[in-house]
Formats: structure tokens, C-alpha cells, sequence
């Protein structure tokens, strides 16, 4: 059934229970699922409302904060630090919270939640849902923010070698900049669950557990702000590679109509000149072929004298 169960108690101890009640003698009783597991359902089913029972075992969500008569809706969601997945396939976990009550579901494994489930096998778990709540957003939190200060720093590379015009544009950059988008789908949600959970109002979230949750909620905020200003520059980044490849395009193109110009006439007079056909000047003169190299390189260098008054090159 459950991943893991603990009885918390006011001071951090806990113990694992050994009744299945929804409840216990601690402090509130931390219920933690997986997904997947095919008891979830009618677990939830027989000893939750239908609402926060839904709410569990949703197989899509996004971030939300919904006060549900005496306990609360959260979804959240954190940095993926699973092996080989990608980071911003950002794990959701789903909560439900009562004032003697916390159950948590996901369906990846998530490192925060993970912690925490240490910190209680060491006895030294939150010592109310409150602090429980504050202590995995911190987590999340905090993920979220290393994340986006590493793509910040691939993006001052990229700005970096922008320096040298003759750069090609970094292969990493379209998928960063997908990764950006992906990142800010979750995380503007999220900001705005973690702002009305830190303003709201009930005996559940204390006084001095709100003051952290808007610290979190404004961190969430700075970070979602970063994420726009990445993704402008990366566009910039990109729109920048573009300019330089259709100036070097011009370039190129400008060179190759330079040495079409001059080389046009002398196309037309060597294919004149190399007709078979009799009545052909200088054909009977040594010096014919000579003369007709000399006159052509002339040609080219007054086509080239031509070009330069008229500012062609």
C-alpha cells in the first residue's frame, strides 16, 4: 500500500503505525503513495470526501492551493532529478492536509519528498503539517532555483561567444530555450499557489509558517521572472546567430555578383572567340592568342576600375 506511514509527534519523533486508521496519536499522521499503486484508488475512495479524493488521483494536474472545508488541496511541483529525465519534466506531488492529517502522492520519485521521509526514519520530522509543508516547498524551492541559475549561466556562454561573429550557433540552444517554456508552464502556476497559500487565513497554516511561505512564494516569483528575461535573451541570442549568418550570406553573395560582373565580358569574348567557324580573326598569327589574353586581362582590370568608381566594391 503506502510507500511509507508515520505518526508524528509534536517534538519530531515518530513511529510507524501498525493500525490503519486515518489517524493517530501523533501530532497528524503522514500517509505517502504512489501513483500507480492500484489500492490508491479505492483507499482514497472509502476514507476521503470524493473532492480531495479526486484530487489524489488525477493523472494530469498543475500547481493549485484550495482550502477544502478544515484541510487543504496543494499540488506542487519540482525540478525532475530522477536518472536519465529530462529536469524540466517537472514531478508533481499531490496533497491532502488536515490539521492530525498529510497524505502525499506522486508518481516519480521526489527528492524532497524523499528527505523528508529520512529525516522521519531519523526521527527528526516536521513537527506539524505546517512545518512539514514549509519544509518540502523550501526544497522544491530551492531546486528550482539552482536549475535556473544553470541555465542563466549557459545562457552568459552563449551570450559570450556571440564576441566572435564567425561562432555557429550552439546546438544546446533550441533545446534550452524549449526547456525555459516547459520550466515556466509549471512554475507562474506555481507561484501563484505558493501566494494564496502564504495568504490564507485558517488554523492549519500559523502565523509564522506564513511569513516563510511568502518568503518561498516570493522566491518562486523572482524565479519565474528570470525565466522571462532567459528567454529573451535567448531569443536575442538566437536572432543574433541569424543576423550573423545572413551577413556572412550577403557577403558571399555580394563577392560571387562582384566576380560575376567582371567575369561576364570575358565569358562573352572567350565563347566568341571560341567558335569553329571559318573567317575567325588571328588564326593564321602566332601572336593572336597572346594578344587576345593581354586584351582580356585588360578588360577585366577596367571592369574592376569600373566597379570601384561606381562603389560596387
Amino acid at each position: 500500500m503506502p510507500l511509507c506511514v508515520f505518526d508524528i509527534f509534536s517534538d519530531g519523533t515518530t513511529k510507524v503505525p501498525t493500525d490503519t486508521q486515518l489517524t493517530g496519536p501523533g501530532a497528524y499522521r503522514w500517509w505517502h503513495f504512489d501513483l500507480t499503486d492500484p489500492m490508491l484508488e479505492p483507499w482514497v475512495q472509502k476514507n476521503l470526501h470524493e473532492i480531495p479524493a479526486g484530487s489524489l488521483i488525477q493523472k494530469q494536474t498543475r500547481p493549485r492551493c484550495d482550502p477544502f472545508e478544515s484541510g487543504l488541496i496543494l499540488n506542487l511541483r519540482g525540478i525532475n532529478m530522477n536518472a536519465g529525465q529530462a529536469a524540466d519534466e517537472m514531478v508533481s506531488v499531490r496533497m491532502y492536509v488536515e490539521n492530525d492529517l498529510l497524505i502525499t502522492v506522486r508518481r516519480k520519485k521526489v527528492f524532497a519528498i524523499d528527505a523528508i521521509r529520512q529525516m522521519a526514519a531519523a526521527q527528526n520530522a516536521p513537527p506539524s503539517p505546517a512545518e512539514f509543508l514549509e519544509e518540502l516547498i523550501i526544497r522544491l524551492t530551492l531546486r528550482v532555483q539552482q536549475h535556473v541559475e544553470s541555465l542563466d549561466e549557459q545562457a552568459e556562454f552563449f551570450e559570450e561567444d556571440l564576441e566572435d561573429k564567425q561562432t555557429p550557433m550552439p546546438r544546446e540552444l533550441p533545446e534550452i530555450r524549449r526547456s525555459v517554456i516547459r520550466l515556466r508552464r509549471y512554475l507562474d502556476p506555481q507561484r501563484m499557489a505558493l501566494s494564496k497559500l502564504a495568504a490564507l487565513n485558517i488554523p492549519l497554516i500559523p502565523e509564522a509558517s506564513q511569513l516563510e511561505l511568502r518568503e518561498q512564494a516570493n522566491s518562486a516569483l523572482i524565479a519565474v521572472e528570470e525565466l522571462d528575461e532567459l528567454r529573451d535573451r535567448l531569443v536575442s541570442v538566437q536572432d543574433e546567430h541569424d543576423a550573423n549568418v545572413a551577413q556572412r550570406q550577403a557577403r558571399h553573395g555580394y563577392v560571387l555578383s562582384v566576380a560575376a560582373a567582371i567575369f561576364l565580358p570575358l565569358s562573352f569574348i572567350t565563347g566568341l572567340f571560341g567558335v569553329n567557324v571559318g573567317g575567325m580573326p588571328g588564326t593564321d598569327h602566332p601572336w593572336a592568342f597572346t594578344v587576345l589574353s593581354l586584351g582580356m586581362l585588360g578588360l577585366a582590370v577596367l571592369m574592376f576600375v569600373v566597379l570601384k568608381l561606381v562603389r560596387w566594391i
